[in-house]
């Protein structure tokens, strides 16, 4: 069963709002959590704080004082004796290559692929007279189509590498220089540049705020490049800036010093000092304005550079890039390092074979002479160079070529599928790699972000409860229920958002006859209670919401009649149905992750004072008056809401006298006051007064999943594909979306962090016991650890994270041993401590089994590190294939440490797209990504790389079979043009397009039957029995090819009286049997035929017919005598009926053991594609009837109840801003009517990093 979590301000463990930011903490922040362990450790005299160990500040910037910065202090040491300074060109470079580098570094990494230096090596063999058995042009002309073909790839890649980085760097900025301010590029900018961006502009650098439009230097920017978000964050410039930084010539007399931290990947942390006019003035990260964000709703600001380029933030988590390369890829490597070393053996035992042959028969025939002095063992030595290079083939060059361009094909297939085109956004979808495409079809874990790839972030109020009565489902205005619902026509309201979709017409009924208390008091609170802020532009009524959950509570509001108009720092000002009203606020209590609720203190026009306050019902049912009436109704309605997985709110009110608000004003201004710990002192005293609330109602709002998620999720659980979503959202909105998603359902245990830590403690505790178990841990444990047949899943904050993998106890290891000198390690177990690497190695990888023993996984308050470490550790122990899907900047370390990522393009942040290796615009996309493309791309690849295997050991061992009739000589069994041109012309094409083009099933019915998606999974149709099958197939053929002709020929004599049994009539023979086996036997493998794939088989044919009888004619012989020598050979051959008989004994007897054996296959024990296949039809007809069919299923709501699924916003509102009234404009002049045009301003609120 599952269990009540841990109250998170509780001992048993880490806070669960809080995201840690496990070894990304600097020195200077575990000094001090450090010191208090050592003094356990050791204890020593108190010492003052303050000076007890300084931090040396390293990184300066000087204002308007570029050589400042280029001092030598400032350099670093690059190569040698070389030096550059520490501070970053602006300029990014993603790069590879340029035109000076690309010839010898493309051809320097390609000569890195091993069987491109064998085949070098080849070349330089065949060059040498003496051992060369074939022509060098049959190695070079396959060597330079494989290179070119590469490097022009590559160059294309680079390419578009190279205009992307163009358009960022050419990007334009006003930079202030020599005293007035000019236009540059971005690359031209340098730290200590004062800058200025105007509305709408990207902020090029991380720069700290100066100056800015609006009051008080009040800055918004959206950070979509950041975190995938678009709602708006304020930024502020210090009073001191604001007052003295406005014009042109006070910026150009700005000469502040800054001293701050060194350029880190932290995106929620920043610590500065500023030195101006012998002040020194503190900086923290409300005044910087980070690059990749966009500036909104302020027409221009004015920013000092402190990081450029390489050093700003969202460089800095961009992690590193990682080169990756599939299962197949390296298990292919693996299998031609296999085949070099069966190609020495061979080599090695056929030279051998002519060492014995030429002493005992070669060197006793006269008539063999060759006139050269040259004993056995060096004849031998040679012949074995002379059969590395006749059975080369075994290695075909081709081969890498080929991959090539199937994947090259398979990623178009991707890029032209219309399926996964978003038109809404005019984005298709994207691959952008070509190397990955057969590991789509091997997926084991997919790691998920929640914020913007499972949910469109857009909040819309959907239901309610107003005094123990529910509201929402579609009915008329007499409250009559409805199975299918009109929408409310919103004409009545000139103020309402006429997009904001309800069915409710009772509701609207009842608060239109203000005859209803209850209702007016609650959409009165919801235009009230809040820290939204309006701002009216060109007749327009703007909101800025900290959050978009209230933001869809001040829209609902509005629709209703009660609209939000203005605020100053005193007052609120809405529309009440027919009239404008002015409250004065008193108080704002603002929410944060503790409190869980937000109240207002207003005093009314007549008089009265009354407190409104909205939060989760954990927190509003304890405040709530004995006599406080709905409770039992609203918690039926707050159950109901839950189980449809809506984000709910209670809200309430509470009348105050004018002399209660008077005692408790003054404890609230003395609380304001206090120099230490004023947060606690401030919850201390809203907590006298939040209390004795009378409850109104409760809200419910959709997190609005993006289409088919849920649908998705089930596909591909089906495919035994499992999901993990990795957020850094809290835990109850975590929570509530897996629900929504199914990902969570309610026959699953959920187990919380603490409950997955003290199993794992119990069985590290076992392990210390039990020496046995103690030395044998590391082999995979069978015991698992949740017993029964029921499904579970895990739900787990950041902190608890580290806290079961010992992330955060490392580095503060480290800061111990160098401050104790290094003493030992304990050599008893301590509480929560790690004996040493090799124990807490074992917690991981307990954990990691745990998880993988649930259906779901979902960690919340996770850092960007964190969802990366996740990533790596089931990568590490699972030796699984992982993808990973996200859509902003937190997501890229995750994107780029997954096997495979996925980036969710369409939104403004694209950081995630362009670190990514395939691109798309919904996340239901992705079931069509993984169990179409990458199964087909996966089945291809397979069937490609078996068929080609097969193809040539059955082409080059007849070689091997020749040697035992040749003395062992190295002469090939072949003219020397076929096999230059086999894998060029005769047999590359048909395989090419089966490794292109085949299916074993169409796309809908692999949707329909994912369990078709396991044998990828398991890597059952390549590997090293597969190989091996090739390998003796090719084997068996090869001995048909060669000795069904031979016996033919032997002691033969043709029509004509000539004997046809001369070695050039056998090549010929041998020769025009394998074409005709290979191109038969790839037909037979073909499951999903063309006009394509037809025309690829009969041309091959007749291409090596047409191209034999050329190079056998007498015209060209004459032209080049000593290149062609089989002259006439050809049509005097095939001319000979005996001889074709031959040709299709050979060719029958080859395939008729594999058209059984695939009968048999088929027939008695099928797989679930052959399965499939037989009933394709009938299957296609049910899918018909299915979409004709198919109507929106009914809501079926769940039976557990969930009380924590609260709306709110994620991280603190507005209050500070408006109670300190840096915000407020000028109160605009009176309204003679309604505005032209109110509307709420679309933004977006998910993880707060």
């Amino acid at each position: 069963m599952s269990r009540p979590h841990a109250d998170s301000q509780g001992s048993l463990g880490p806070n669960d709002e809080v995201m840690p930011y496990s070894d990304d903490e600097t020195d200077d922040e575990l000094a001090e959590e450090s010191s208090e362990e050592e003094e356990e450790v050791q204890p020593r005299p108190p010492q003052p704080p303050e000076e007890a160990r300084p931090q040396e500040v390293t990184w300066k910037v000087k204002a308007n004082d570029r050589a400042y910065h280029k001092l030598p202090e400032f350099k670093k040491k690059v190569f040698l004796c070389i030096k550059k300074s520490k501070y970053s060109e602006n300029a990014i470079k993603t790069y590879k290559y340029n035109a000076l580098t690309f010839l010898p570094l493309n051809l320097y990494e390609q000569f890195k692929r091993a069987a491109n230096v064998y085949f070098l090596g080849l070349l330089i063999l065949q060059i040498i007279p003496e051992i060369s058995t074939l022509p060098w042009y049959t190695t070079l002309i396959p060597l330079v189509i494989v290179l070119g073909i590469t490097a022009i790839k590559d160059l294309v890649d680079d390419l578009a590498r190279h205009r992307m980085d163009r358009e960022i760097n050419n990007r334009k900025c006003d930079v202030l220089l020599n005293g007035r301010f000019q236009e540059a590029k971005w690359r031209e900018i340098q730290v200590g540049d004062v800058v200025r961006i105007k509305k709408n502009d990207f902020i090029p650098a991380d720069i700290l705020l100066l100056s800015s439009s609006n009051p008080n230097s009040l800055c918004y920017v959206e950070t979509a490049e950041l975190d995938g978000e678009t709602n708006l964050k304020f930024k502020l410039g210090l009073r001191v800036t604001d007052e003295r930084l406005q014009e042109e010539r006070q910026l150009a007399e700005f000469n502040a010093l800054i001293e701050c931290e060194e350029p880190n990947n932290r995106l929620d942390k920043f610590t500065g000092i500023m030195q101006w006019d012998r002040e020194r003035y503190p900086l923290e990260l409300d005044n910087m304005l980070l690059r990749g964000c966009k500036m909104r709703n302020t027409d221009w600001c004015h920013g000092l550079v402190i990081f450029a380029g390489a050093d700003t933030k969202i460089m800095k988590n961009g992690g590193k890039t990682r080169f990756k390369r599939t299962k197949i890829d390296e298990l292919m490597n693996y299998m031609v390092y296999t085949i070099f070393a069966l190609l020495i053996l061979v080599a090695a035992g056929l030279a051998i074979g002519h060492t014995y042959w030429y002493q005992y028969v070669g060197a006793n025939a006269g008539y063999l002479n060759d006139g050269k002095d040259q004993t056995p063992g060096y004849r031998g030595f040679l012949t074995f160079w002379g059969y590395i290079i006749v059975l080369n083939t075994m290695v075909p060059i081709s081969l890498y070529v080929s991959v090539e361009v199937i994947r090259l094909g398979q990623s178009k297939f991707i890029n032209w599928d219309l399926q996964m085109y978003f038109p809404e956004k005019d984005t298709p979808a994207k691959a952008r790699t070509t190397t990955l495409n057969e590991q789509l079809g091997q997926i084991q874990y997919i790691f998920s972000d929640k914020t913007g790839t499972l949910t469109q972030n857009i909040m819309q109020f959907k239901k309610c409860s107003i005094a123990g009565r529910n509201y929402g489902d579609p009915t008329t205005a007499e409250g009559v229920s409805l199975e299918r619902g009109k929408l409310v026509d919103w004409g009545w309201n000139r103020y309402a958002d006429k997009k904001f979709p309800f069915m409710d017409h009772s509701l609207v009924a009842h608060v239109r006859s203000k005859k209803d208390k209850d209702a007016t008091e609650f959409f009165k609170l919801l235009s009230l209670c809040h820290t939204v802020m309006a701002e009216d532009k060109d007749g327009e009524l703007i909101y800025q919401a900290a959050s978009p959950d209230e933001g869809a509570l001040v829209t609902a509001a509005r629709n209703f009649g009660y609209v939000f108009l203005s605020r100053t720092q005193d007052t609120i000002t809405i529309w009440e149905m027919d009239q404008e009203a002015t409250y004065e606020m008193l108080a704002l209590l603002d929410f944060n992750s503790d409190r869980k609720r937000m109240s207002i203190i207003l005093k009314f026009p007549d008089g009265r004072i009354r407190l409104y306050c909205k939060g989760a019902d954990t927190v509003i049912y304890e405040r709530l008056a004995p006599n406080s009436r709905y409770k039992e109704t609203t918690q039926s309605a707050l159950d109901v809401f839950a189980n449809e997985t809506l984000r709910t709110l209670c809200l309430c009110y509470k009348d105050i006298s004018a002399e209660e608000y008077e005692a408790w004003s003054r404890k609230h201004k003395e609380a304001q006051v206090t120099l230490s710990d004023r947060d606690a002192a401030l919850d201390h005293v809203y907590e006298q007064i939040e209390n004795n609330l009378m409850l109104i109602g409760a809200t419910a709002i959709e997190d609005k999943l993006q289409d088919g998620v849920p649908e998705t999720i089930a596909k591909l659980a089906k495919a035994d594909i499992k999901i993990w979503v990795l957020t850094g959202d809290k835990k109850e909105t975590a929570e509530n979306i897996g629900y929504s998603c199914s990902l969570l359902t309610d026959d699953m245990d959920i187990h919380y962090g603490e409950n997955v830590n003290e199993k794992l403690t119990r069985r590290q505790a076992s392990r210390r016991g039990d020496p046995q178990a103690f030395r044998q841990a590391k082999k995979k444990s069978s015991e698992p650890f949740f017993t029964g047949n029921n499904k579970n899943a895990l739900i787990i904050t950041g902190g608890w994270l580290n806290e079961i993998l010992y992330e955060k106890k490392k580095k503060r290891r480290r800061l111990r041993r160098l401050r104790l000198k290094k003493r030992p390690p304990p050599s008893t177990p301590q509480d929560g401590q790690p004996m040493d690497d090799w124990e807490k190695e074992m917690r991981q990888i307990d954990f990691v089994n745990m998880a993988c023993e649930c259906e779901a996984v979902i960690c919340c308050r996770v850092t960007p590190k964190q969802k990366a470490n996740v990533v790596s550790l089931v990568k590490k122990y699972k030796k699984a294939v992982t993808l990973s899907i996200g859509d902003g900047a937190n997501d890229v370390n995750m994107i780029k440490t997954a096997d495979i990522g996925v980036g969710i393009s369409g939104q403004e942040g694209m950081q995630a797209v362009m670190s990514s290796d395939y691109a798309f615009a919904q996340f239901r996309y992705l079931q069509r990504l993984l169990l179409v493309h990458g199964r087909w791309s996966y089945i291809r690849m397979c069937k490609f790389l078996r068929f080609f295997f097969f193809k040539n050991f059955a082409f080059t061992l007849v070689h091997f079979w020749f040697s035992f009739f040749n003395g062992y000589s190295a002469q090939t069994a072949y003219e020397d043009w076929f096999i230059t041109l086999y894998n060029l012309a005769y047999s590359s094409l048909p395989v090419l397009l089966v490794g292109l083009l085949d299916q074993d099933v169409n796309d809908r019915l692999s949707l329909k039957f994912p369990r078709l998606y396991l044998p990828g999974q398991q890597g059952t149709l390549f590997n090293y029995k597969n190989f091996f099958i090739s390998l003796f197939h090719g084997i068996f053929v090869s001995l048909i090819i060669f000795f069904i002709p031979y016996g033919a020929f032997l002691q033969t004599m043709g029509q004509d009286g000539e004997a046809p049994s001369d070695y050039q009539s056998f090549a010929v023979v041998t020769a025009s049997s394998l074409v005709f086996i290979v191109n038969l036997q790839i037909s037979l493998d073909t499951s999903y035929w063309t006009f394509v794939n037809c025309f690829a088989v009969l041309g091959s044919i007749a291409i090596y017919f047409g191209v034999m009888f050329d190079i056998h004619s007498a015209g060209i012989h004459v032209i080049f005598t000593s290149i062609f020598t089989f002259t006439g050979v050809a049509p005097n051959a095939l001319r000979q009926p005996y001889l074709w008989l031959t040709i299709i004994l050979t060719v029958g007897i080859s395939l008729l053991p594999v058209i059984c054996i695939q009968f048999l296959s088929k027939t008695v024990s099928p797989s679930v594609g052959d399965k499939v296949q037989r009933n394709r039809k009938k299957y296609e007809m049910e899918l018909k009837e299915e979409e004709a069919k198919k109507k929106p299923s009914p809501f079926q709501r769940g039976g557990r109840s969930r009380r924590s699924a609260y709306a709110f916003s994620h991280s603190q509102g507005y209050a500070d801003l408006i109670a300190s009234g840096r915000s407020i404009r000028r109160r605009p002049p009176g309204r003679a009517g309604p505005q032209e045009s109110i509307r709420e301003h679309p933004r977006r609120e998910a993880e707060n990093i």
